[in-house]
């Protein structure tokens, strides 16, 4: 069985093993730009919409428009990656974010507020996300399932962890600039900037040899295909206790979607605190990602997964209950280096115990427990935000993951002394 397997790796002491690998570079240096991009969105979006509104919950419709399509598509987002050439995939993906990118740019101009009414405008930001939707079904397991392929095994946990890292630095480059760049140039010249880095990512990843898909894959039916993914999830105990912890705590802990609100109207820090506020989380979880680059957990990683979810449920709250601009900054920057022992931990468990020929499937099924999470918290957060009241709200998500980890403790005990 799955779940009672440890995986045995030879894993290298170089902690720049994977960075070695030409083809791991390009990689990595086109999702960097891709990331950051997608992170200046973001965060230009959350603070446009809010601007525009008035309401934290059209803050959460944003999630809930790009959630919808990437769930329904998931799983068969997954099987499509691992019959197809996962280049190809990828590329497509990035190109639709490139026009869906463009389409946004044009929306924010003086044309466009004079020809439409705000009403339309904020719709079409929605229409525009359910679109990038459909898009990140296929482009994030395309990426995830191709790391395999590009590097030998003994890497794999190397790879995985540069990955992260690539994400976690894009990630805190697009929050921060796209404040900056918010506050000295406006939200149109911002876009502007958006749209060429995506130009320039893709230029990048065409430089990637074809990915072809494993033989066999191809004959497979849709379905039974999809099925399987699913099966092996369910039956590797530790991968799907994992992914649950991550699904929920993300889910509850989403409640920092609620940034823009906190920037505007609590602690009145303009859009250059908000693109600090942004970044925080993710300055943390990058020099949480460098650390363990050089110098990786060796056991108990299971365990200590929990501990840091623990303590992210406790940043939030932290977060939540804060008047001041410094200590809002320290509590999601402590809650940015707890999350990224999480993510590392989740990231190369995922990695060790997933067949080649699953990784698009597992990837995906991955994405409807994680990473779709991040929007669905965010529509939570908006509406918690109207039951309850903004900082109310962000309490709540808080304790609830605090609530989530110790269920996770007791009922999981195959993720807890899981070890690699």
């Amino acid at each position: 069985m799955e779940d009672e397997q440890q995986p045995v790796v030879q894993v290298t002491n170089d902690p720049l093993g994977a960075v070695r690998v030409p083809e791991y570079r390009n990689l990595m240096t086109g999702r960097f730009l891709f990331v950051c991009a997608m992170r200046m969105i973001t965060t230009v979006v959350g603070w446009w919409i809010y601007q525009l509104t008035k309401d934290p919950l059209a803050i959460g419709l944003i999630g809930l428009s790009e959630v919808i399509p990437a769930l329904l598509l998931a799983l068969y987002s997954g099987h499509k990656v691992d019959v197809s050439d996962k280049r190809k995939l990828l590329l497509r993906s990035v190109a639709g974010y490139f026009f869906a990118a463009g389409f946004l740019l044009f929306l924010s101009t003086d044309l466009a507020g004079k020809t439409f009414h705000i009403r339309h405008i904020t719709w079409c930001i929605y229409g525009t996300f359910f679109f990038t939707g459909i898009l990140r079904s296929f482009a994030g397991p395309s990426l995830n399932s191709m790391i395999a392929t590009i590097v030998p095994r003994q890497l794999l946990q190397n790879a995985t962890t540069w990955n992260q890292g690539t994400w976690l630095s894009a990630s805190v480059t697009g929050h921060a600039l796209g404040g900056f760049l918010i506050a000295l140039y406006g939200i149109t010249n911002t876009l502007a900037v958006i749209v060429t880095l995506i130009f320039a990512a893709l230029l990048i990843l065409t430089q990637l040899k074809p990915k072809p898909p494993f033989k066999g894959n191809a004959e497979k039916k849709t379905w039974d295909s999809v099925a399987e993914g699913v099966r092996f999830v369910f039956r590797t105990k530790a991968l799907l206790a994992a992914m649950a912890l991550d699904m929920f705590a993300v889910l509850f802990g989403g409640a920092v979607a609620m940034i823009p609100v906190f920037a505007s109207d609590i602690l009145k820090i303009g859009p250059m605190g908000y693109g600090w506020l942004n970044a925080a989380s993710d300055i943390g979880s990058i020099v949480i990602v460098l650390i363990l680059t050089f110098s990786p957990m060796r056991k108990a990683q299971g365990k200590k997964m929990l501990i840091a979810v623990a303590g992210y449920g406790t940043c939030i709250i932290l977060f939540g209950l804060s008047k001041w601009f410094l200590l809002s900054f320290f509590a999601l920057l402590v809650s940015g280096i707890l999350d990224g022992i999480s993510v590392v931990v989740r990231g190369t468990v995922m990695q060790l115990l997933t067949p080649d020929h699953m990784r698009g499937r597992v990837s995906s099924v991955s994405g409807m427990f994680v990473t779709s999470s991040n929007e669905f918290g965010q529509f939570e957060s908006g509406m918690m935000s109207r039951v309850l009241g903004v900082i109310p709200s962000v309490i709540f998500g808080g304790g609830m993951t605090l609530i989530v980890v110790i269920t996770t403790w007791l009922k999981a005990p195959t993720l807890r002394k899981f070890e690699y």
